[in-house]
């Protein structure tokens, strides 16, 4: 593949990008810093949001688009490509897919990037979160990372052009809730598309698959575990099937209190395998491990209980998703943007190692945190809030 090919695949990418609809991401970005990691998992937006951002602000092949899992890169290396775009006059590059890399060193690569051409800007991202956590420590002097989620509810109704709204921190919806869930209410009828977001608004592709939109979600999955887990991860044949019957065991108990032991007869593996592959299902945003106390987590702590990562994985996943469990997945879901989440027992949730979240549904009483300070509710299907009783969608407005 010749370089100019490359080049001109990147502009037809940025010309056919809109700029109408931004995520959350883009203006928190610090754009002009040197070296730039967008952390996340598949399909949330990460390579829109980069294509955006050269349309929005680089003309004349300054900035480059380029994908490491481009044919050009079998038989050139991406120092090639960096060192030909600056002696043409190029200051940016935008690199998706940088876990596929063939030459299996790009940290290296980055790094002499980095440090041959310092007044050079690099962006990249990587779909699977596996091998970039792994590889902080290498390039923590010279990169800022930055985590991308999925689209809150906020951010669905933005898409959808149902209504425009502000995100709004925690202490706003614990301190100000009346006042939130009127200015909303004054402009929609907010639980009208809470559960059309449950099943279906997480990833901003949305559109572009229905009517097979869970097909693309379990197609997903299956990219993440047969393609980024082999490459970030080394892991043999066996072992992927012994990933994937376990996303299948899990599909039918989530949530649950795991039983290591029982999970690991289960799928022909010992209880030190066992919680490495819960791990590397969190870290690949698959699942969500909930864990108590404030210590320090690694692979071998026991998860207090397993959710998916989204509601719409669990609607992709199971034929019949248990109302409180999809609550308590959306509430997990959404707090994980910018908060401590672990488990209670008392209520559902700690927040933040201060605030009890109990979740569930009208009837929901305070019996159970009653006693507690900094305690509250997110009730299902109410529109607005009840003194320490919180409408579960508010929390959807938190970026």
């Amino acid at each position: 593949m010749d370089i100019s090919e490359v080049f001109d695949t990147s502009r037809t990418l940025v010309n056919a990008t809109s700029l109408e609809k931004k995520r959350y991401l883009y203006d928190k970005i610090a754009w002009d810093l040197p070296m730039i990691c967008i952390k996340g998992a598949r399909g949330i937006g990460k390579t829109t949001i980069m294509l955006q951002r050269i349309k929005e602000n680089y003309k004349n092949n300054k900035a480059v688009y380029v994908s490491l899992d481009n044919l050009y890169f079998s038989e050139n290396r991406l120092m090639d490509l960096v060192s030909y775009h600056y002696k043409h006059g190029g200051t940016h590059i935008f690199i998706d897919e940088v876990h596929r890399y063939p030459y299996n060193n790009w940290v290296q690569e980055l790094k002499n990037i980095y440090d041959s051409f310092p007044d050079y800007h690099i962006v990249f991202t990587g779909s699977s979160l596996l091998k970039i956590d792994m590889s902080v420590a290498d390039l923590s002097r010279r990169c800022i990372f930055y985590n991308m989620h999925g689209m809150s509810f906020r951010e669905y109704l933005s898409f959808e052009n149902i209504a425009e709204f502000d995100s709004v921190t925690l202490e706003d919806i614990f301190n100000n809730a009346t006042e939130l869930c009127n200015n909303i209410n004054k402009k929609i009828k907010p639980l009208q598309y809470f559960s059309e977001y449950l099943q279906n608004g997480y990833y901003p592709f949305y559109h572009k698959y229905e009517p097979m939109y869970k097909q693309a979600l379990q197609q997903i999955i299956n990219t993440i575990i047969e393609t980024d887990l082999q490459i970030t991860e080394k892991i043999e044949t066996v072992t992927v099937n012994k990933f994937k019957r376990l996303l299948v065991i899990l599909s039918k108990m989530i949530p649950f209190t795991p039983n290591i032991t029982k999970l690991g007869q289960s799928i022909e593996a010992t209880r030190k395998q066992t919680y490495m592959m819960l791990n590397t299902l969190d870290k690949a945003a698959l699942i969500r491990n909930l864990y108590s106390g404030k210590e320090e987590l690694n692979q071998l702590n026991k998860p207090e209980k397993i959710y998916f990562e989204n509601t719409n994985f669990l609607f992709a996943l199971t034929t019949n998703a248990e109302i409180g469990n999809v609550r308590e997945t959306f509430f997990a879901n959404q707090l994980s943007e910018g908060h401590q989440l672990s488990f209670s027992g008392n209520g559902d949730f700690l927040i933040d190692n201060k605030y009890t979240i109990e979740v569930g549904g009208k009837n929901k009483s305070f019996e159970q945190i009653k006693d507690l300070p900094d305690s509250y509710l997110a009730i299902d299907d109410t529109e607005y809030n009840s003194f320490n009783k919180i409408p579960l969608w508010l929390f959807g407005f938190l970026y």
